[in-house]
């Protein structure tokens, strides 16, 4: 059997510490704290991030092609060949949907207020998945099947800022020569609480837009290309971007919104100096405690060096020793960070002003992989951290650490 193993096991189930069982105790309430502080950021600024990526996907899609001309217009420019491009489109590997719609500005009009916006008409391919999941009145109707629909969706900003409940009808005017006015009946009500949307955009049927237009049935302003992998955009992009000719543009999302996305990766900065902090805080206290241990131990460690073991042979004892103790205080983070995490996801009970934040709630995200390489990071760099100081043994005498008291 390995000797520095069974000496340090021995230690362990050693329960005769005189004045260390404190600072002992204090380094695995410091891991543990760490850990559990380590977790619950990681969990919710990858969740933060997750649900506002996914929000500005679910809205706009990963990928538009437009015609150059759109820039960043409201009005839709009829975008040519629509049909063909999509079947050119549609076979390349990593896309998984792709969808047709067009916009045009208009104003709402009450009795008592006006409120300006943009219609969204959409098509029969349209997917109603995420805006489903951000109803919370109504429904989604069927657009571009049969007959023209006269329904549409808005976000419940525009409904309170109008006075607009489910059902009620609407009046959309169009800014364009002649000034044309459309009548709309409200049939869902949204909320993704990304204000940039949610104070104008209205959904509707693409047949409006044509019409307004005088395109063709057929014809459309621009299209939006879902992928299968996130991580994979810019070079989708290029990609897509290479296969639509030189007369049109693909934009993706994170081109289309910046400065959202620029906020977002810093987050990814607020991570690294929270477990950079934490760890320090870890590792200091473990190293004090092993200090500790080696004082309290050094008879034992003067015995073994008379007995010819090796300075490297009695540092792994009390490497082992601390790593044990790192283990206890992940074990108890673990317990606790995981399991505010999951109250939290299941509960909601922290809330957030939606205005400032996006959403009003903490999002959570549980990646175990995440927490996984969190755990073993942690083990490996405060053991690292620990050769350093565990040197300490190869400085003792063995007549002195006999002797001492």
């Amino acid at each position: 059997m390995n000797l520095d193993l069974f000496i340090a096991k021995r230690l362990i189930g050693k329960n005769e510490y005189r004045f260390s069982r404190p600072v002992l105790r204090i380094a695995i309430t410091a891991i543990a704290l760490s850990v559990s502080v380590m977790l619950l950021s990681l969990s919710i600024i990858k969740g933060f991030q997750n649900e506002i990526r996914d929000k500005v996907i679910g809205l706009s899609s990963h990928i538009q092609v437009t015609d150059f001309s759109d820039s960043n217009s409201y009005e839709s420019t009829l975008l040519a060949n629509s049909d063909s491009l999509k079947q050119l489109l549609i076979n390349i590997e990593g896309i998984t949907h792709i969808q047709s719609y067009a916009t045009k500005a208009g104003i709402l009009k009450t009795k008592d207020e006006i409120q300006g916006v943009v219609l969204k008409g959409v098509n029969k391919d349209f997917n109603p998945k995420f805006l489903e999941s951000k109803l919370i009145a109504g429904k989604i109707p069927s657009y571009g099947k049969g007959e023209k629909s006269n329904s549409i969706v808005l976000s419940n900003t525009i409904a309170k800022q109008l006075n607009l409940e489910l059902e009620d009808d609407i009046q959309m005017y169009f800014i364009q020569q002649p000034v044309r006015v459309r009548k709309f009946s409200i049939a869902g009500i949204y909320e993704t609480g990304i204000a940039e949307y949610d104070n104008m955009l209205v959904i509707g049927d693409i047949k409006h837009i044509q019409k307004l237009n005088k395109w063709t049935n057929e014809d459309v302003g621009a299209l939006e290309i879902q992928i299968e992998n996130f991580e994979d955009l810019e070079l989708m992009t290029q990609l897509v971007y290479s296969k639509i000719g030189y007369s049109l543009n693909a934009k993706n999302v994170i081109d289309s919104n910046p400065q959202l996305f620029d906020w977002l990766d810093l987050q990814n900065l607020n991570i690294k100096v929270i477990l950079i902090l934490m760890l320090l805080v870890g590792a200091i206290n473990m190293v004090t405690a092993l200090f500790i241990l080696i004082l309290e131990q050094t008879p034992l460690i003067g015995t073994l060096k008379s007995l010819g073991s090796s300075n490297w042979t009695i540092r792994k004892i009390f490497l082992y020793h601390s790593a044990y103790l790192i283990s206890k205080g992940l074990l108890y983070g673990n317990i606790i960070g995981i399991s505010l995490a999951l109250i939290q996801k299941k509960f909601q009970l922290i809330s957030l002003n939606p205005e400032t934040y996006y959403m009003s709630f903490i999002p959570i995200d549980l990646n175990w992989l995440n927490f996984l390489a969190l755990n073993i990071g942690t083990l490996l760099i405060c053991l690292a951290i620990l050769i350093v100081p565990s040197y300490l043994i190869s400085r003792i005498n063995p007549v002195s650490a006999i002797r001492f008291e």
